[in-house]
């Protein structure tokens, strides 16, 4: 993400502008909320707002803990590539939409720090630092991390052992320091291609996608719940509601707590034999993770 001249002026530019928007104080109205979509009830739902939308090409996007800007891809179609936006919401409407740099960053709950990748940038102001690097303890991340809110990282690291299908693992601050990763248990790492944790803010459970022989033939999305003695539970799949035979992944939480989102979608060929991804953002009430948590 380091470029020279040019680039580099308009990168930070993008990023002092999302510094202004986001550090507004003021509640989001619920006509604005969530683009003003009607919110769902315990079945999915696909999430795909116009104004994100106009000709049905918006893939997946993550909000800022305020709601007052979203960050979002767009893919095929007119696409070649999938193509990075953000939008704004001014105090009385959503727009303009632009392209920006910034891939698939989240957000730490009090809004303060932004991820992206391996790294991360604190917010100085109304503006935001430059990239930092937590620590090597990530040099073998790949597909997505997840930060609980005292700062724990969640994470697939992959080892040559593991033959490319990595493990879900966590490395705590501990004296100012982050850990060497500490690999979870079977009751969690089980299956193939094991990618893109969520954690929950309290670290009371953890989602994530995974291809199991349980499943429905591709990757679905599971849950493990942790006891207060600290141990993890035996994952459980999430259920016929949320899985399908097509491929789900990508769970996060809304920052609200109040919904889950997810990508759905599937892999599709062209004439000449090469495939490519559809996939579009469900929602869905986080209800769900509750009625799934041991009695």
């Amino acid at each position: 993400m380091k470029r020279i001249g040019i680039s580099t002026v308009l990168f930070f530019s993008a990023i002092a502008l999302s510094g202004n928007s986001d550090s507004q104080a003021q509640p989001i109205g619920s006509e604005a909320r969530y683009f003003g979509e009607k919110p769902p009830g315990l079945t999915p739902k696909v999430f795909e707002p116009k104004v994100v939308s106009p000709e049905g090409l918006f893939e997946s996007g993550t909000f800022t803990p305020d709601l007052k800007t979203f960050y979002f891809t767009r893919a095929n179609g007119k696409y070649k590539q999938r193509t990075f936006f953000v939008i704004r919401y001014d105090g009385k409407r959503w727009g303009p939409v632009s392209e920006t740099p910034i891939r698939w960053p989240q957000f730490s709950h009090d809004g303060n720090t932004m991820y992206v990748a391996k790294k991360y940038r604190e917010r100085v102001g109304d503006r935001w630092s430059e990239l930092k690097t937590p620590g090597d303890f990530l040099k073998e991340n790949a597909h997505g991390l997840s930060v609980s809110l005292n700062g724990t990282y969640y994470f697939p690291f992959f080892k040559k052992e593991d033959n490319g299908h990595g493990n879900l693992g966590y490395s705590r601050l501990i004296d100012g320091k982050y850990e060497n990763p500490v690999k979870l248990g079977p009751e969690i790492n089980q299956g193939d291609y094991i990618a893109h944790p969520y954690i929950a803010p309290d670290e009371s459970y953890l989602i994530w996608d995974v291809l199991r022989e349980d499943g429905n033939g591709q990757s679905d999305l599971y849950i493990s719940f942790k006891d207060t003695d600290g141990t993890w539970r035996a994952a459980q799949n999430m259920g016929p509601l949320i899985n399908t035979n097509l491929q789900e992944s990508s769970p996060i939480v809304s920052h609200d707590g109040k919904y889950l989102f997810f990508i759905r979608g599937n892999w599709h060929y062209r004439k000449d034999g090469s495939r490519y991804y559809v996939g579009k953002q469900h929602w869905v009430d986080a209800k769900v993770i509750a009625a799934l948590r041991p009695k």
